[in-house]
């Protein structure tokens, strides 16, 4: 834990978050029509026109409380627009591969986060830990082999799969700048223009890639609304509140409950049972990640 903090909230936080999360994979894929560009720029621009008059009434109450220095502002920025890219990799990455493995390997950052804290900052780790890793990356390979081995609806799975791993690999650049930038400011002070630069990002991205941001449908402007109030505004939200008082490993870990709601929701909903050789590559990346929150390490200052 990285300092002391107000456990029910957090817990209660991160409990509506985690169901928020779940929901994510279910809602890009009952709007297949939409591009993925379109859907995430959408997304995360209601989420900041959703949060616009609560932090329009929070800054007006604390004007003195939002002034930040220049590389602070620009640290911002930073995770917005990776915050951003992870959106654009991730939901496009739905389009060429399965909701199970997609959800699975957008949530191995647990995995990178202990390699950069270990080639970083020169923390020391368990022996569970590293097997965790080993572990962890095994399975995701043979993901990747049992998804482009076998025949199924998906387009390209292996471009699925690298773009699910891209969005985890960005996500952990925007969770440590969190971390970083939440301990001097309040929630809604650091979220909205978080978000506000995400919604550029996206917006810049579709329009770059020649997507009419105008061409949606009622379904896929409904999925925005559940993916800017749900996966956003509640998933990430309670992520971004809690980073302030739990490690971003141990944060980050407790996300991987996701993977499987959305596998149960995918079978329900849309009776997408992944298969065999895909199920056990799981089951791996999820224990070897399950390891690396046992880990008992010794942090050494570098």
């Amino acid at each position: 834990m990285a300092q002391d903090y107000p456990k029910s909230k957090v817990l209660a936080a991160l409990a509506a978050g985690l169901v928020a999360f779940g929901f994510a994979p279910i809602l890009v894929r009952t709007t297949p029509e939409t591009p993925a560009l379109v859907l995430a720029s959408y997304r995360t621009v209601l989420a900041v026109l959703m949060l616009l008059p609560y932090w329009l009434y929070k800054r007006n109450k604390n004007r003195a409380a939002t002034a930040a220095k220049q590389k602070e502002r620009l640290m911002i920025a930073l995770a917005g627009v990776c915050l951003g890219l992870h959106f654009a990799c991730w939901i496009s990455s739905l389009y060429f591969t399965s909701v199970a493995s997609a959800s699975v390997l957008v949530t191995v950052h647990p995995v990178i986060l202990i390699l950069v804290e270990r080639l970083w900052f020169k923390r020391s780790f368990a022996r569970t830990t590293w097997i965790g890793v080993f572990l962890a990356f095994a399975g995701s390979v043979m993901l990747g082999i049992s998804d482009s081995q076998i025949e199924q609806d998906f387009s390209n799975p292996l471009l699925g799969n690298a773009l699910a791993l891209s969005a985890a690999l960005i996500f952990v650049v925007y969770l440590m700048i969190g971390q970083r930038i939440r301990q001097k400011r309040e929630w809604v002070d650091y979220v909205f223009p978080v978000y506000f630069y995400t919604a550029i990002t996206c917006v810049s991205l579709a329009l770059a890639f020649g997507d009419d941001l105008l061409d949606i449908s009622a379904v896929g402007f409904a999925a925005g609304v559940g993916l800017a109030f749900g996966p956003q505004i509640l998933g990430h939200g309670s992520m971004n509140f809690a980073v302030k008082y739990v490690s971003p490993t141990l944060l980050s870990t407790l996300i991987l409950v996701e993977p499987l709601f959305a596998s149960v929701l995918a079978f329900f909903l849309f009776s997408e049972l992944p298969p065999v050789g895909s199920m056990v590559a799981m089951a791996i990346i999820l224990t070897g990640i399950g390891l690396t929150w046992k880990r008992k390490s010794r942090e050494k200052s570098s």
